[in-house]
């Protein structure tokens, strides 16, 4: 059985390299981490987890194909940290029936049914989060790439986190990095918005900001992106 926090769309992927693409997300509950700027507390916290619901392979992909009206679409495996789940039975009834999957996870927990993913997008969490990576545990995810598409995002707040990007794409040097603006109105005891602030307002500062020092480093074979999702629909949960 697999906690699952929520199953919506189709809506777009609106961060990393599939950006824009049509999806129903799969968000499980529960994660290793505790980062400072989550936006997706409900399904992190175990006090939240009343509003899990636990479902087998087939009733998550029922689901899916519920929002889909049964026609294929790329699927994506996201948390809370879905790598904590045993996706492997979804992902080859999935596989059957024509749907694609991509997953994000922190890289923490390497899993060998990786390998049957379409794509994996590795999501190492910079200072601003309050978490260390632990490097040994990340080259073996990166290990158990073999098959999917592998990518590399860093979300970005600060200059630091800006660096830890730069550092760990030199440590990564073969796989393709993504930058993803961060939601600065979810870092904690936030007060640089101000209430007639909108929150795409903000975004997009701080997106230019992003493309200042990426521009200044001429960094040139780095993909920088807005949040898409927050720009059409704000800070709202998704339903």
């Amino acid at each position: 059985m697999i906690r699952v926090s929520e199953i919506f769309g189709p809506t777009v992927q609106g961060e990393g390299a599939l950006i824009g693409l049509p999806t129903v997300f799969v968000r499980t509950g529960g994660c290793d981490y505790r980062c400072t700027w989550c936006d997706t507390l409900y399904a992190v916290l175990p006090e939240q987890s009343s509003e899990w619901r636990r479902m087998n392979s087939d009733e998550i992909l029922n689901e899916v194909k519920k929002h889909t009206d049964g026609n294929p679409i790329l699927v994506t495996l996201s948390g809370g940290n879905p790598a904590m789940h045993d996706l492997e039975p979804l992902l080859d009834k999935g596989k059957r029936e024509d749907f694609t999957f991509a997953l994000e996870t922190q890289g923490s927990i390497p899993r060998k049914w990786f390998r049957k993913l379409d794509w994996l997008f590795l999501s190492p969490k910079g200072p601003s989060s309050s978490e260390a990576v632990d490097w040994e545990k990340f080259d073996k995810c990166v290990a158990e790439s073999v098959g999917p598409k592998l990518v590399l995002k860093v979300t970005v707040f600060n200059e630091q986190d800006y660096d830890f990007a730069k550092s760990t794409a030199e440590r990564y040097y073969d796989i393709p990095m993504y930058l993803q603006v961060g939601n600065p109105n979810f870092l904690p005891n936030n007060k640089m918005l101000g209430a007639d602030r909108k929150s795409e307002d903000v975004l997009m500062r701080q997106y230019r900001l992003l493309l200042d020092w990426v521009f200044r480093d001429k960094w040139f074979s780095v993909t920088v992106l807005p949040q898409l999702h927050v720009m059409v629909w704000g800070n709202e949960r998704a339903h």
